[in-house]
């Protein structure tokens, strides 16, 4: 029942448990209980193989889906508005299709949801957490159930996901993002304060929400991101303002009414769909902000701390800012590696969702030993990749999220087809007119820090540089200081002492890290995800601390035997 795509290296005699053993050598790792241990697993990838049941709902889904223009209003409060300013979300595969219509909150509208999340907060903190939780159950068993193919069509559609990647994300990931943290909160209201004495003091600890409300900026390429970012901090008794990516509008405009249909009560999660700088501008400037949860790019997390910054002096709170900002991933290749794992982990990593996940392989680093085989085994198998329409099941990856995107990923392929140091092995082509296809495109460099090494694309793209054996340690130091990000990385090799060496070595070049494995596919519960430097705060969504950035703990001391003495006993000696 473990997360698909997640497979072990090929071939591989090195002990799996060669990282924790190295880090116990430490001193730093001490047993935790695994979470089927007590009672809780994550929620099972359906196969959708021909003729099975599943696909024959999802193919169902698709065409009801597909047949309309679905029109999504602004929620405020549970009371539905539009404005003058519409927008649609096209299917990135074929631009030419409006699948939804939807309308951008103005400054007005986005004050008075923040007057309504403010609010709504101090009733629902009031819910006791037992009811909280079963509303969460409730939701989860709708995801998984009813409305789990209306959730998959949306993001294949909407987002150009293919069946498994929908199905990992806005099925099996949205669901563990809601039952897991809901066990983690059962989990963390087990702890009970030292009380030396209860017959003369009782010690406790509750988790209230944040005063105020939270805003939650979601991006387009999870739609189970959008689900924790705007409903995990409401678990916690906070209200939100959800402001859902223009790309995945329709897939969390499912979440929100799955939620609602949970139980949620209104003003809660408010659904407002807005303009980034409006957005932004309008959040920043209330004294009521009591935190930004956010998933995107540097720049834009960027503006909002400084806004923050700026209005420091206005706020009721501090507010909590937690940022996942995307990275540079990588591939480390040993001369000791495996020469199949090596391909197939990186052609999935770079090109699965046309290398639009924050994990996406996006460098590769590679010894000259090894070079000729991996060289000819990516070219076999890209060149199998087919790149298509997503209601097409043979179809590997599709077009990429919209014409933003599409000019900023082909700028990178143009600059490799100019610069002298730069060959492009494989792709390289691209087209706009039906939908935002770019061709799965690989690139050799001989300088380790052109731009196409060090900046992030986001996109079908993944640059090889090549090392020379002898080189192995310079290399190494090449990965964690080229770049800002340090979001995930993986490296491949069957020789221990290279595994101890990139253990300490790339300790802090990613927040996710594989041995053995491509560095996409963290599984909630499994690889809580996160990244430092400027790939984010590094608060591990899908862990058990995540939960309490959200919270405002309170600690409660309940004393039974009344003081009658000011002196201490010592005083009168």
């Amino acid at each position: 029942m473990l997360r698909l795509m997640r497979s072990p290296a090929i071939g591989s005699s090195m002990p799996q448990s060669i990282a924790q053993t190295y880090v116990r050598s430490l001193g730093s790792v001490v047993a935790q209980p695994k979470l089927k241990d007590v009672g809780v697993m994550n929620e099972p990838i359906l196969s959708y193989r021909k003729n099975s049941e599943e696909r024959k709902a999802l193919q169902q889904a698709l065409k009801s889906t597909a047949a309309k223009c679905e029109e999504v209003p602004i929620v405020i409060g549970g009371k539905e508005y539009k404005t003058d300013k519409v927008m649609h979300q096209v299917m990135p595969h074929n631009h030419a299709h409006k699948l939804a219509q939807f309308y951008y909150a103005d400054k007005k509208l986005l004050e008075k949801a923040i007057k309504t999340a403010v609010e709504t907060q101090t009733k629902w903190d009031r819910v006791p957490l037992e009811d909280r939780l079963q509303i969460w159950e409730r939701a989860a068993d709708l995801m998984a159930g009813k409305y789990r193919q209306e959730l998959n069509a949306a993001t294949m559609l909407g987002q150009a996901k293919t069946a498994i990647q929908a199905e990992i994300d806005s099925s099996a990931e949205l669901i563990d993002f809601i039952r897991i943290h809901a066990y983690f909160l059962k989990e963390c209201v087990k702890y009970e304060p030292i009380s030396e004495n209860i017959k003369v003091t009782k010690n406790s600890m509750r988790y209230r929400g944040i005063d105020g409300f939270i805003a939650a900026v979601s991006p387009f390429n999870f739609t189970a991101i959008g689900g924790n970012l705007a409903y995990t901090p409401a678990l916690m008794g906070n209200a939100v303002l959800w402001k859902p990516s223009d790309t995945a509008l329709l897939s969390n405009w499912r979440i929100f009414n799955i939620m609602r249909e949970a139980g949620v009560p209104d003003g809660v999660v408010n659904f407002v769909p807005a303009d980034g700088p409006v957005f932004g501008d309008t959040i920043t400037a209330s004294p009521h902000l009591a935190g930004i949860n956010f998933t995107g790019s540097v720049p834009t997390f960027n503006r909002l701390w400084k806004q923050v910054g700026n209005n420091l002096d206005t706020y009721v709170n501090f507010p909590r800012l937690i940022g996942e900002c995307g990275g540079k991933n990588f591939h480390f290749v040993h001369a000791s590696a495996d020469v199949e794992s090596v391909v197939t982990s990186t052609i999935r990593s770079a090109f699965e969702y046309s290398g639009q996940k924050c994990s996406a392989c996006s460098r590769m680093y590679v010894p000259e030993s090894l070079w000729p085989q991996i060289k000819a085994g990516l070219l076999s198998e890209v060149g199998k990749l087919k790149i298509d329409d997503v209601q097409d099941m043979s179809t590997f990856t599709s077009a990429v999220i919209d014409d933003k995107a599409f000019k900023r990923i082909t700028s990178y392929i143009e600059h490799a087809k100019k610069s002298p140091n730069l060959e492009i092995l494989a792709g390289g082509t691209y087209s706009d007119s039906k939908g935002y296809f770019i061709n799965p495109t690989i690139v050799q460099s001989k300088d380790p820090k052109d731009r196409i090494m060090t900046e992030e694309i986001f996109g079908p793209v993944v640059t090889i540089y090549v090392y020379k054996d002898s080189d192995l340690q310079e290399t190494m130091k090449l990965v964690h200081t080229s770049t800002p990000f340090a979001l995930t990385g993986a490296v491949f090799g069957q020789d221990e002492d290279f595994i101890r060496c990139a253990l300490e070595e790339f300790k802090i070049a990613a927040g996710n890290f594989y041995i053995n494995d491509k560095c996409t596919g963290s599984v909630v519960g499994q690889q809580p995800f996160g990244g430092g430097r400027k790939s984010g705060t590094n608060d591990k969504a899908g862990g058990p601390h995540y939960i309490l950035r959200w919270s405002s703990p309170q600690s409660i001391k309940e004393t039974f035997v009344p003081l009658r003495d000011i002196n201490y006993p010592y005083m009168s000696e």
